[in-house]
């Protein structure tokens, strides 16, 4: 069979609900492959006329609000036993290293490590559970949430969606070569936007240290 022929016999629902149901459990914590769904359903969408990229965006983009919602519930509840709960579940993640690193960017960047971390794995998967652990305003989460889902889920499957369309009409020819390349396009498009998101941090993380080094105003002496 051939691959266009196969990837047609994809239900567009099945689609949809993978999507929504593997970022929302990363964004709550568990360690999965949610960039790599995401990436793939949006090529596979721009391949298969039946699945809707906006209802496939939608779904991206509840799956991560979401997801990161009850993550934050569940962190704001478990505290600080949680994370050590999760790093004996999953060593690599959640280790202590790893929880130091987030928590260093929550410190340092407060709402904004939220809405930057859907562009990092890491920080990604910490996002909701650290963010209830260490108390932070629910408002404040929630505006960084929000933003930083539609951006992320829905930008990266515009993004590849697009790519995906103007590659077809010269790859759909090579077969699994043709899916390869598209493939291949689609990652660099998302590590450009992923680069750019992290470079955005770490110009706003220079800023706020250059505010705090700056030294304060000698009062005048009375």
């Amino acid at each position: 069979m051939h691959v266009q022929e196969w990837l047609e016999t994809i239900p567009a629902v099945a689609v949809y609900v993978l999507v929504g149901v593997v970022i929302g459990l990363e964004s709550l914590g568990i360690p999965l492959p949610g960039e790599i769904v995401l990436v793939s359903s949006a090529l596979l969408a721009s391949q298969h006329g039946d699945i809707n990229p906006w209802v496939l965006g939608a779904c991206a983009i509840a799956g991560a609000i979401i997801g990161d919602s009850i993550g934050y519930a569940i962190g704001r509840k478990g505290g600080r036993p949680l994370l050590a709960w999760l790093g004996g579940k999953f060593p690599k993640h959640f280790s202590e290293a790893n929880i130091g690193l987030a928590e260093r960017s929550f410190q340092k960047w407060g709402m904004w490590a939220v809405f930057f971390g859907r562009f990092v794995a890491l920080l990604r998967i910490f996002a909701g559970p650290l963010a209830g652990v260490l108390h932070m305003p629910y408002w404040k989460f929630l505006i960084a949430n929000v933003f930083g889902g539609i951006l992320w889920a829905g930008g990266t499957t515009a993004v590849i969606y697009s790519v995906g369309i103007v590659a077809e009409a010269w790859l759909k020819r090579f077969s699994w070569l043709g899916l390869v390349l598209a493939v291949l396009i689609g990652v660099a498009s998302m590590l450009i936007i992923k680069n750019r998101a992290k470079k955005a941090a770490a110009e706003h993380a220079e800023r706020a240290e250059a505010v705090e080094a700056a030294p304060e105003p000698v009062g005048v002496a009375d």
